[in-house]
This record gives structure tokens, C-alpha cells and sequence, in this order.
């Protein structure tokens, strides 16, 4: 869907949209290597040429959730995605000259899952990695730091990887995940026993095919484990 819609912070149609609330959403992707963010960059209005993350103005007959979704779909054709909504950002100073109240929401995908499309109403929608963030417009790089603490918290907390690894994967693979989400170095051993001791996987009668180094065992996850370490949780101390 590219069909354009009113743009972040410029004033919106006052038939469709609620003056002075928007939604802005911090959209994750982990691509094998990297975990990185979805910016677009604004084709009109005062921020053009700037950087940000997806966003645009609530509308009457539309709920939060509805909007963050239509917004999403909107500015880069991403359908369906999981978005959790973070808080309302309030600072009266956020937005010169306007009284502008932010809704946030966090998501976390693979980005092969899915083809970014820009719309017409962006130059461009690109991925960056988590230490290569420019200066974004507004409070963005604070709603991005804010959705960063969440999802780090988050992943302490409840399982990933499922839809983020291959089906069959190493430990070294689910390791160098949870570094890249959590901005750490982690101690292989620890790690390895830490996880293998939560059931979550299940270790396979194979190794890595056609690698240059020794090749390592493979694993999946245990689906049902999955599930009730998802609804239980947990807390993933590393």
C-alpha cells in the first residue's frame, strides 16, 4: 500500500485525523548478523530530508493500535507485523511551536520475512545498524532508546530466535543473537550451559554442512517449551 497519508508533525485534515496525537514505531530486524532499526527518511514538510522512525497522526475512527499498523503498512508495505505499544511520550517541548503527544510501539522481526517498500510520501526506507543511528527529527533517538531498553528487557525475560534463526542452528548462532540484542559480550560456556539447562532446545543427530571450521552441533527449539517459557517467562541471567 502506498497511498500517502497525513505526514508526521505537519498539521493533519481535521475530517480524519486527531489534531496533536501521533504514533511513531520502532521497527527492529535482526538479518543473521545485525540487529538494526527501520528509519525513513521525510520527503515534505519541515523535516524533509531527515531522518526517522515510521510515524503519522492518529485518526478519529481508528485505535491506537489500528493506527500504528496502517501507518507501518503505509510508509514501507510491512503487513501484519507484531507492534507492542511502549507509552506515551509528553515532553511539551518535543515539537516546536505545536503541542504534538507521541504514542510508541517496539516490534522485533527477521528481516528476510519481509520486502521494504518506501511510499511516495518518503524519499527513502532503510535499515541501520543499532551503532550507526544519524540524528533523528524530534525525540525520535529517545523513543528509539527507550524501545531498545524494552526490547532488552524483554528478551531477558521471555525466549527468541524462533522466527529470527533457521529452523536448525548452532549455539554459537543463538548466542551471537542475544549479543547483538543485548549489546553485550557473553561468555560462551555460561551461556551454553545456562541455556541448555531451560529445555528450550532440542539437540539434533547433526552437524554444520560445508563450513570451513569444525562444524558444530545443531539444534532446534522445543516448540512446547517455547510457548510456556513465552506465557511463564522467565529471567535470563547472564
Amino acid at each position: 500500500m502506498t497511498f500517502p497519508s497525513p505526514r508526521k508533525h505537519e498539521k493533519p485534515d481535521s475530517s480524519t485525523a486527531v489534531d496533536g496525537i501521533t504514533i511513531d514505531c520502532a521497527i527492529f530486524g535482526f538479518n543473521k548478523a545485525n540487529l538494526e532499526v527501520l528509519l525513513v527518511q521525510h520527503a515534505e514538510g519541515e523535516s524533509i530530508g531527515k531522518w526517522g522512525l515510521l510515524g503519522g497522526y492518529l485518526k478519529k475512527d481508528e485505535s491506537a493500535d489500528e493506527a500504528a499498523q496502517r501507518i507501518v503498512y503505509e510508509l514501507t508495505t510491512l503487513d501484519n507485523i507484531y507492534l507492542e505499544q511502549l507509552k506515551a511520550f509528553t515532553n511539551p517541548n518535543r515539537v516546536s511551536e505545536r503541542r504534538v503527544v507521541t504514542i510508541g510501539y517496539y516490534t522485533l522481526v527477521n528481516r528476510e520475512d519481509y520486502n521494504i517498500k518506501a511510499s511516495q510520501t518518503v524519499i527513502e526506507a532503510k535499515w541501520y545498524k543499532i551503532n550507526e543511528i544519524p540524528d533523528l527529527i524530534f525525540d525520535h533517538n529517545e523513543i528509539l532508546d527507550f524501545s531498545l531498553m524494552q526490547l532488552r528487557n524483554r528478551v531477558r525475560q521471555a525466549p527468541i530466535g524462533f522466527n529470527l534463526l533457521p529452523e536448525k542452528f548452532t549455539l554459537l548462532q543463538l548466542m551471537h543473537l542475544y549479543e547483538e540484542i543485548l549489546g553485550i559480550e557473553l561468555d560462551k560456556s555460561n551461556f551454553r550451559r545456562k541455556i541448555l539447562h531451560m529445555k528450550l532446545l532440542v539437540e539434533l543427530d547433526e552437524k554444520q554442512q560445508d563450513v570451513s571450521h569444525r562444524a558444530a552441533k545443531l539444534y532446534r527449539f522445543d516448540p512446547d517449551i517455547y510457548k510456556k517459557l513465552t506465557e511463564k517467562g522467565f529471567n535470563f541471567e547472564f
